[in-house]
């Protein structure tokens, strides 16, 4: 399920230290991805969780919110906090 949140709230999370990861693949990533992400390819995401700091809340995304939210289920199942599945790519592109 994605966690609708708007433009406002992306940006305050931001500021608070949040961290925006696309888990799309790199090639994905490569052809555009919100300013400030990291890329985690979710086919790789296990191998690069150290990137990951779990006292700051996680933002995750992909192109349709599908991956996303497996990743955020996973994390969730380690019992990581504060972790949101923000969806689509396309939905907060224009939001910086």
């Amino acid at each position: 399920m994605n966690t609708e949140i708007s433009c406002e709230h992306l940006q305050e999370l931001l500021a608070r230290g949040a961290q925006l990861i696309d888990v799309r693949s790199t090639m994905e990533f490569a052809q555009g991805a919100l300013n400030g992400a990291i890329n985690l390819p979710i086919d790789s995401f296990q191998h690069n969780m150290d990137a990951i700091d779990q006292s700051k809340p996680v933002l995750l995304y992909c192109r349709s919110g599908a991956r996303s939210g497996m990743v955020k289920n996973f994390l969730d199942s380690l019992g990581y906090q504060n972790v949101y599945n923000i969806g689509s790519y396309s939905r907060y592109a224009f939001c910086q």
